[in-house]
């Protein structure tokens, strides 16, 4: 038994910026997260002069934008992701449903007597 039954004579489309962003992805995101978590590594390998209470003020505040902007990144990511990988499978191969047969296919029955109220 064949689960998927391509089309008959279907042309599938040539492939397009679809595979170019979904190769390209894994390398777009650990650029992104690195230069997000940037700020915050720099903030704390560096020899500020600045008061130690100041510089954890700052430290956290940098946290949390990096934070923030790091979860708003992966959404963008994945969501890209995503529409690239719909429209590959979109432009794949047409696949059809097994028929089935239908009782009055050639000359259908009248509305009437084939929603009969029940009483």
């Amino acid at each position: 038994m064949n689960l998927f039954n391509r089309l008959p004579g279907y042309v599938s489309s040539e492939p397009g910026l679809e595979r170019v962003v979904l190769a390209r992805m894994p390398m777009i995101f650990c650029i992104g997260a690195t230069l997000l978590m940037m700020p915050s590594l720099l903030l704390r390998q560096g020899n500020w002069d600045m008061h130690a209470l100041r510089l954890d003020d700052l430290i956290s505040k940098v946290d949390i934008y990096a934070t923030a902007g790091f979860l708003l990144y992966c959404n963008l990511v994945v969501a890209v992701t995503i529409g690239a990988f719909i429209v590959l499978v979109m432009k794949g191969p047409a696949y059809v449903a097994d028929a089935y047969p239908l009782n009055d296919a050639d000359s259908p029955a009248p509305a009437a007597s084939r929603h009969t109220p029940q009483q």
